[in-house]
Order: structure tokens, then C-alpha cells, then sequence
């Protein structure tokens, strides 16, 4: 190789140097420029997931199942039937209730016909009483030696009687008085009473067919057709999928900045990175995950080694892209979030999403009323 031809690749290879330094410079001017301006309000994880709602279904009485209407993976909309019982005890305990009302109906409207014919054994008694004493007094004015003592003592044990009578008939009406003073038929303790048992023997019925509460997804159902269950056994559960969010744990020392309502993008492992959801901060968690752990940890015991604690972040997604990309219960995603507007509060006192509101089924409280009302007219005791 000749000497112009060394002196050639040199130049060539300094060219080169000089241009990947040039390109080194460059690209570190640019990456500064990008944190000074972005990269160093964004504070990102990957340790988040999909966090919602799991709405228990479950028993209300003891009862057999009879027919399930919805199963695992089925969308539901809120008041559609889920699952059937056997009807057959509660609508026995119905009649019972019903009969029962029509009983107390009459036996009040028993003791207030009581009360009037105890009124007239009063005036009936008085009158005794006042015969008794005219007579008593007849034979004490009557002229010595007509009557004899025997006939005029008498006389006066008949208006003792009488008067003794004439008690006994005011304390009876007083009695009978007091069950039904005050009040009507349909007002009396013992209606009431009765008709608060019609109404729970009708809550009963109505507890016969479970519906969805929410809209959602089912998921963990365990019943089967024919299944004995008792009051409380949870038979399936309903996930409102259009009310999740994301719990992303950030690292305690990312939440220098972090505030409510920061904006926030999330990626989901399901979708990649072509869809991207559109968030904000909603709250941050009120202890750290070892806070709360089942066995949380005593770092006064023993050696002691720091390490650095993750407190969750709950994140509000946008409703219209959940619609359009609905996500699970569970799922990995991956945000970042903006904390360079650091104005707003640290502790949030709103409801927001996730919030989710329950619809148990149909009220039984007209269909109770309707029936008792019903009951009480039959009666002779209507309202």
C-alpha cells in the first residue's frame, strides 16, 4: 500500500469518527432536549393491571334451584333473570301470611264490636244498679215494722251487688276500649303487625328468581340445576367490564409529582401497542401493598435491607375506548403517566369510575300493598 493511499484511509476513517461523534452529539442533544421537555414529567410502570367490579351473586333463602339462565362468559344486561328457585315453600308461607291478616282483620273488627256490646252491658248494669238502690230506699223510709230487717239488709246487698256490677262492666269496657282505641282497622298494632309478615313472606317469593344487578359479564359460576342452596352461598358473579380501571403500582419515589386528574396513557398486553386508552389519575392508594399483605413485613426485627415500596394508583379510562376495546378483570398493562401540571390535590374526594350502582330486581313493595289493601276490604276493614 502506498503512501497516499494510508494517508487516503485515514482521512477516511477520522471522516468517520467525526461523524459518528457529530451523530452521537446529535442524538444526545436531541434525548436531552426530550427529557428536559417531556421524558422527565412522565413517570411510567409496567407493574399495572386491569382492576373492576366483581358483583356477587348469591342465595337470599334456602331454596332449590331449579333453572339457571345465564352461565360463564355470557354478556347480561341489569333485571335479566340468572337463576329460578322451587317457589313452592315460599308461596305456602304466602298463603299462611295471607290467611293470617284476614284472621287479625276480624278478630279486630271482633273486639270493636266487643267494645260496643261491653258499653251497653255498662248501661245495663247502671240501670240495675239504680233500680237496686230505689228499692233500697223504698224500704228504709217504709214505716216502722212493715218491713223486716232481714228484707231491708237485703235490699241493701242488692245495690252492693249492683255497684260491684256496675265496676266490673266500666273496667271490661276500659279493657276493650284500649285494644282498639285510637285507631281504625287498618291502624291497629295487630293489622300492622300481620301485614308486615305479608309483606316479608312476599319479599320471600320475590327472592325466587335472582336477576343480574348490573350489566356485565358472568364469571365463577359454581350452581347447577337441582343444587340444594343456603341464604348467603354465592352462586355466580356479574363483572361490569364498562366500569374497570387500572391499578398501576408506581415506585414511592415516582409520586413526588403525581397528582389527581394528571393525564395518563395505557397500553394493554391483550391489544399491543395499537391501542392506546386515554386516562386520568383518580386516586392514590392509602398504603403501600406490604401495608396490607397477609403477612406484612417487621423491619424491626432481624437485619434490615431497604427496599423501595409501591404504592397503587387508580386510574379512570375513558368509557367510549373501553367500549370500543373492552378490556379483563386481571389483565397486563403498561402506563405512563404525565405529571408535569403538579397543581392539583393529593387525596381525591370524589366518586368516579368503578362506581357501580345495583338493581336486586322488582320491588315486591306494591304487589305486598295491593294484596293487604285487597285483604282488608274482603274484611270489612278497607283503607
Amino acid at each position: 500500500m502506498t503512501r497516499e493511499e494510508k494517508e487516503q484511509r485515514m482521512r477516511w476513517r477520522r471522516a468517520g469518527v467525526a461523524i459518528i461523534l457529530l451523530c452521537c452529539v446529535v442524538a444526545g442533544s436531541v434525548y436531552g432536549l426530550y427529557w428536559y421537555r417531556s421524558a422527565r414529567f412522565r413517570q411510567v410502570t409496567d407493574d399495572a393491571y386491569v382492576a373492576g367490579n366483581i358483583v356477587a351473586i348469591t342465595a337470599r333463602e334456602n331454596a332449590t334451584v331449579t333453572a339457571l339462565m345465564a352461565d360463564n362468559t355470557q354478556a347480561v344486561r341489569q333485571g335479566q333473570a340468572l337463576v329460578a328457585f322451587d317457589p313452592a315453600m315460599a308461596r305456602i308461607a304466602m298463603a299462611a301470611a295471607e290467611a293470617n291478616l284476614a284472621r287479625v282483620v276480624r278478630s279486630v273488627r271482633g273486639a270493636i264490636a266487643g267494645a260496643d256490646s261491653h258499653q251497653a252491658q255498662l248501661v245495663q248494669a247502671q240501670a240495675q244498679l239504680a233500680r237496686a238502690r230505689n228499692d233500697a230506699e223504698r224500704r228504709q223510709s217504709a214505716l216502722p215494722g212493715a218491713l223486716s230487717r232481714e228484707e231491708v239488709a237485703h235490699a241493701r246487698d242488692e245495690v252492693t251487688a249492683a255497684e260491684a256490677a256496675v265496676n266490673a262492666a266500666r273496667n271490661t269496657l276500659l279493657q276493650s276500649r284500649a285494644a282498639v282505641a285510637g285507631t281504625d282497622i287498618a291502624e291497629n298494632p295487630d293489622v300492622l303487625s300481620a301485614a308486615a309478615q305479608l309483606r316479608a313472606a312476599a319479599v320471600t317469593l320475590s327472592h325466587m328468581q335472582l336477576v343480574a344487578p348490573v350489566d356485565g359479564v358472568v364469571a365463577q359460576r359454581t350452581v347447577q340445576v337441582g343444587q340444594r342452596v343456603n341464604a348467603g352461598m354465592p352462586l355466580m358473579a356479574v363483572i361490569p367490564l364498562a366500569n374497570v380501571w387500572i391499578d398501576a403500582n408506581f415506585k414511592e419515589v415516582q409520586l413526588a409529582d403525581m397528582r389527581i386528574g394528571q393525564p395518563v396513557t395505557v397500553t394493554a398486553d391483550i391489544y399491543g401497542g395499537k391501542v392506546v386508552y386515554h386516562g386520568r389519575i383518580q386516586g392514590l392508594g392509602a398504603g403501600s401493598g406490604n401495608s396490607f399483605a397477609l403477612l406484612p413485613p417487621q423491619n424491626a426485627s432481624g437485619n434490615w435491607i431497604k427496599i423501595v415500596q409501591r404504592v397503587p394508583v387508580r386510574i379512570a379510562l375513558d368509557p367510549k375506548e373501553l367500549q370500543d376495546h373492552p378490556l379483563r378483570v386481571g389483565l397486563s398493562v403498561a402506563v405512563d403517566a404525565d405529571v408535569r401540571d403538579s397543581s392539583g390535590p393529593l387525596v381525591t374526594h370524589k366518586v368516579g369510575a368503578g362506581t357501580t350502582i345495583a338493581n336486586t330486581g322488582e320491588d315486591s313493595g306494591p304487589v305486598a300493598d295491593a294484596m293487604i289493601a285487597r285483604i282488608l276490604k274482603e274484611n270489612g276493614a278497607a283503607r
